[in-house]
């Protein structure tokens, strides 16, 4: 899959070390110029619908999961392949000196209507809500929290706030 950015979270990161990498796919689903994202009541900030993939997952049926557990929504067809994005940042765990995420991005498309969502405690906790939304107003609305950020923003706002900059462009 394409890599379309690498992001840094912090500066002089210990590359030499011994990295833990988490995967993670993450549904893009246009509908017209909306998109399907979950959004946070308690930070108020856009995200894909997405997560980890567990051990031997493919990415189709890590999508379907993730779709489901968050949005309550059917992923009838994953069209293709969008782009990956990688992040470091130092690891929580003590035997780890960095940590990397890959995130890799898909087309999809899903059954019209929402149901039930299965979210974990962390999700519960920001409040993780499925909305369609204007590419424009969730571009604003992430990149205002980034150009003020609360002290509890997420890491993932940078990250989504590039993939929808990379939609917009896409589609002119």
């Amino acid at each position: 899959m394409q890599l379309l950015t690498q992001i840094f979270h912090k500066p002089n990161l210990l590359f030499s070390g011994k990295t833990v990498t988490r995967e993670a796919v993450r549904a893009i689903i246009l509908k017209g110029d909306h998109l399907l994202m979950v959004y946070s009541t308690l930070n108020g900030d856009y995200k894909f619908p997405g997560g980890g993939v567990e051990r031997d997952e493919a990415h189709a049926i890590a999508l379907k999961r993730e779709v489901l557990e968050e949005c309550g929504a059917h992923l009838s067809r994953v069209i293709g392949e969008f782009g990956m994005v990688e992040e470091y940042d130092l690891a929580e765990e003590e035997e780890f000196d960095l940590f990397r995420m890959n995130s890799f991005y898909y087309l999809c498309e899903v059954e019209d209507g929402f149901g039930a969502q299965n979210l974990d405690d962390y999700e519960l906790d920001y409040g993780f809500t499925p909305e369609w939304v204007s590419i424009k107003h969730a571009i604003a609305v992430n990149r205002a929290l980034l150009e003020n950020p609360p002290l509890n923003i997420q890491s993932w706002v940078r990250r989504e706030l590039f993939v929808l900059e990379k939609i917009k462009e896409r589609a002119r």
